[in-house]
């Protein structure tokens, strides 16, 4: 698949990484596609290429968007014409100390992203768990579980698909509303990596009986 990345820090270096690796077609959308930055990623990502955000979303078949939350209204608005292609939305509407989320309860990032996207079918995922995991899922236990969310259950399935080729345990949490729901969980995982001092390498599985 034609596979947008915009965004080149931890979680979208990460993905495009790995889709690329698997044989996906991968651009990266930058805000400058020439930076140091921007070359190192791909030195390490095989077949990948970069470009400016508008232009790698135009040609991809899916736009995932791994930006953090303080730009990602400029940035989505700034992405072009996304109507019936498939946004996977990864952002954590986090406060700046990582303390708290600035949005919730009666509403949530993905579906914010939805009102600013046009008619694209967002898929909240990749959101309740840290970059590397996303580079590596693989437990004692078994896969590190990653939800999806959206009001799109053919896109939801795409998406899920794609987790799948990474290695997690994809597991289809319902409507985009559910968004509401997989931000604080996502917190929940800041926190016990960070305040808690467990570290990133940890992650919440599914069990089931």
């Amino acid at each position: 698949m034609k596979i947008a990345v915009i965004g080149t820090g931890n979680v979208g270096a990460a993905l495009g990484r790995r889709w690329s690796a698997a044989g996906h077609d991968v651009v990266f959308g930058a805000r400058d596609p020439s930076s140091k930055k921007v070359l190192k990623l791909l030195e390490g990502t095989q077949g990948a290429r970069a470009d400016l955000a508008a232009a790698a979303a135009a040609e991809a078949e899916i736009v995932v968007l791994a930006t953090p939350w303080a730009v990602s209204e400029d940035v989505v608005r700034g992405l072009g014409d996304l109507d019936d292609r498939i946004l996977v939305d990864c952002t954590n509407p986090v406060q700046p100390d990582l303390t708290g989320l600035t949005v919730g309860h009666s509403v949530s990032a993905g579906e914010m992203i939805a009102s600013w996207a046009g008619r694209a079918k967002v898929v909240k995922a990749f959101n309740n768990t840290g970059a590397g995991n996303m580079e590596d899922p693989t437990y004692p236990a078994g896969a590190a579980t990653v939800f999806v969310c959206g009001d799109d259950p053919q896109a939801n399935r795409v998406v899920a698909r794609l987790a799948e080729e990474l290695g997690f345990d994809a597991v289809d949490a319902g409507g985009l509303r559910m968004a509401r729901l997989l931000e604080p969980l996502a917190m929940l995982w800041i926190n016990l990596a960070y305040a808690q001092g467990m570290g990133p390498d940890i992650a919440f599985r599914l069990m089931k009986r």
